[in-house]
């Protein structure tokens, strides 16, 4: 795969920064994105500004070192150590994507992880999200507690503060941060609010994991757990229940009712 060149990895982390303001999966000056653009060479956000807002001329050039190469009045954000140790870890990597979206985050700060075979995009797409232990932002801690699970997973979550995803181009690992948030909701709804989830069988999932690896990707690890047999065969119908009649003369009663505690 080709890099971007300069231009196109500006241009493309600004749209990113857009999108992950207007999708409110930042707030202030949260999050950082950052875009390979060569062997030793990445674009970076900066710290202190609003990812809705960015300026091309706002962002930093450097090596995956560390080192500066280019930037204006602002310096790298601190968490720029988490990004460059995952392109040393894995270097297939061409952009990494750090944001807080509200689902997910909650996930991380609940301790769980993302991992339960239900939705088959997400398991061939994404994977499963496991989640790291805490380290302070913009620590060492951070970069040493992802490094691990770089070259198997797509993302990550980092508990107690948000979300992580990287890929093979920035795009990639965008895709896999709104699907990391879009899996964190299906599983709030489903264990949360309807209380309910089939979950797929083992043949199932077995099946997906080839449908994965057809497509190239052999990353994302396999859910701890499936279903012995599907449960999800069989169709389910509307309910049979017979509606009643309405009776309008109470339904003229209320009205009346009401519009003389109006009047």
């Amino acid at each position: 795969m080709k890099y971007l060149n300069d231009y196109q990895a500006k241009e493309l982390i600004l749209d990113i920064g857009r999108r992950m303001y207007t999708k409110n999966y930042v707030a202030a000056n949260d999050g950082n994105i950052t875009c390979k653009t060569g062997p030793d060479t990445i674009w970076a956000t900066p710290t202190g500004v609003s990812k809705g807002y960015m300026k091309a001329e706002e962002l930093v050039k450097m090596s995956l070192d560390g080192t500066v190469i280019q930037q204006g009045s602002l310096k790298p954000s601190s968490e720029i150590k988490m990004h460059l140790r995952i392109y040393r870890e894995n270097t297939k990597v061409r952009g990494v994507c750090h944001a807080h979206p509200p689902v997910s985050t909650s996930f991380a700060i609940a301790g769980i992880s993302l991992d339960k075979a239900i939705y088959p995009e997400a398991l061939v797409n994404l994977g499963t999200v496991p989640v790291v232990h805490y380290e302070a932002p913009g620590s060492q801690g951070i970069p040493d507690s992802v490094a691990p699970y770089c070259n198997d997973y797509n993302a990550l979550l980092l508990a107690n503060h948000g979300a992580l995803a990287w890929g093979e181009s920035l795009m990639e690992a965008w895709y896999r941060l709104e699907s990391l948030e879009h899996y964190a909701m299906i599983l709030m709804y489903t264990g949360n609010i309807i209380g309910k989830a089939n979950v797929l069988s083992c043949d199932q999932v077995r099946e997906l994991i080839k449908i994965r690896e057809k497509l190239g990707i052999q990353t994302g690890g396999i859910p701890p757990c499936c279903a012995a047999e599907a449960c999800n065969l069989t169709d389910v119908g509307v309910s049979n229940v017979t509606p009643q009649p309405v009776n309008t003369a109470d339904i003229e009663s209320i009205v009346r009712s009401v519009l003389k505690k109006l009047s």
